[in-house]
């Protein structure tokens, strides 16, 4: 039986963090905000939504804020921990589908991938992720076709294993390719996105990408 705890990483989410912890309460507990120095009511918000809110005085990026949380929920007697965004991109009604596939024995890594288009977001997004799943894909040796996916259910033993450095966005790489040479087995199931027209996008395309795939050489060959 999956039990979870979830931790969310948010930086000026005033405006949906709420609705994502209140959405994720009912399939994940605690509820975990790492507050990543926003300059609005994040914290606040979240907090009266019923999470327990980790706040950074200043903005360190979203690798720290995810090391932040899991030093905390790695210490809770939970299965697995339940990674998801700020921004209301992931639809919380669609946990218990990562859920049931983690149940099933189908995956230590769930990740819910979302369906893109090149009509319906900027190019340079697009193409961003496309390259980077393909080269995470080549060096974990499974397909993944949404590397940039913050919606993922992973089983909380083997994050114990493993130790993360990123700082930024290439910790959601980092994190995938330690955890499949530490053995783990990654389950992929397609989610619906809530947002996209008109939202932005806190990823540079083009310089998060490059960074991420250099390090992503060094994740895969050189650190431990």
């Amino acid at each position: 039986m999956v039990t979870a705890c979830a931790l969310i990483a948010a930086f000026n989410e005033e405006a949906h963090v709420a609705d994502v912890v209140r959405g994720t309460a009912p399939y994940a507990s605690p509820v975990v905000v790492v507050d990543d120095g926003s300059t609005d009511d994040t914290a606040a918000r979240a907090r009266d939504a019923g999470a327990i809110v980790i706040r950074h005085e200043q903005n360190q990026g979203k690798g720290c804020a995810i090391r932040t949380g899991l030093e905390y929920v790695l210490k809770q007697d939970r299965s697995h921990v339940l990674f998801l965004d700020a921004d209301l991109q992931h639809d919380p009604a669609e946990i218990p589908r990562l859920v049931a596939r983690a149940e099933q024995g189908h995956g230590d890594v769930v990740i819910g991938e979302r369906e893109f288009s090149n009509d319906a977001m900027p190019a340079a997004r697009f193409y961003a992720n496309v390259i980077g799943s393909a080269i995470l894909s080549r060096f974990i040796g499974a397909d993944v076709a949404d590397s940039q996916s913050g919606f993922r259910l992973i089983r909380a033993d083997l994050l114990r294993r493993v130790r993360l450095t990123g700082t930024g966005y290439e910790i959601e790489t980092e994190m995938l390719i330690k955890l499949v040479r530490a053995g783990a087995a990654v389950e992929r199931i397609t989610v619906r996105r809530l947002q996209y027209e008109g939202a932005h996008s806190k990823i540079r395309p083009f310089w998060d990408t490059l960074r991420t795939c250099l390090l992503a050489v060094q994740y895969r060959y050189l650190s431990s």
